[in-house]
């Protein structure tokens, strides 16, 4: 059997102001490697413990379906199933997992720029629903490969002087957003 690919995310995210959103695009354009923009299109299908998102890569003009096996909040791992689907169908996959009846959050614009910095991959991010925000996170194959991926991801936040969420503020911020968020019609 072929090694797995990794699917295991080692993730991390941090909240800020404006200004550190702009002191971090500057520094990792001059420091980091470029790994393009990211705009996006999601839809997140709410589940009690997993999460379900519709993908439209806006730059890229493609799709994709993720199932996250653990919910943002509940642990900073994250197994994920996903896979490409053709911009054409991401209305339909939409459509379909509305008629499972899973409460859907729809987020209709992501700005996102990817980046890779000293073995993390960061997307520096604003959305409606975050703010400014920051992504750090390490793929691994085994969750025996999580220390050292946490150890880099610490590494790198305290370098650039930023605040990770904790797993209760987390599990508090996404509560309350899926109690909270309204559609933009």
């Amino acid at each position: 059997m072929k090694n797995m690919a990794k699917n295991i995310e080692i993730e991390h995210r941090a909240r800020f102001s404006l200004k550190k959103y702009s002191d971090l695009g500057r520094f990792l354009k001059s420091k980091a490697k470029d790994l393009g923009a990211n705009d996006q299109r999601v839809w997140f299908f709410v589940m009690p413990d997993k999460l379900l998102k519709v993908t439209h890569n806006m730059t890229k003009g493609n799709g994709k379906l993720t199932l996250k096996l653990t919910k943002i909040g509940k642990g900073n791992h994250f197994k994920e199933i996903e896979f490409p689907i053709d911009e054409k169908n991401i209305e339909k996959a939409v459509e379909m997992f509305n008629a499972l009846g899973y409460k859907c959050l729809y987020e209709p614009k992501i700005l996102r720029h990817n980046y890779m910095y000293k073995g993390v991959e960061l997307a520096l991010k604003y959305s409606k629903t975050w703010g400014y925000h920051l992504e750090l996170e390490v793929l691994v194959n085994s969750l025996k490969d999580k220390p050292k991926a946490e150890e880099k991801i610490n590494l790198v936040a305290a370098e650039l002087r930023i605040h990770v969420m904790a797993e209760k503020e987390l599990w508090k911020f996404t509560q309350n957003i899926e109690k909270t968020y309204k559609n933009p019609k």
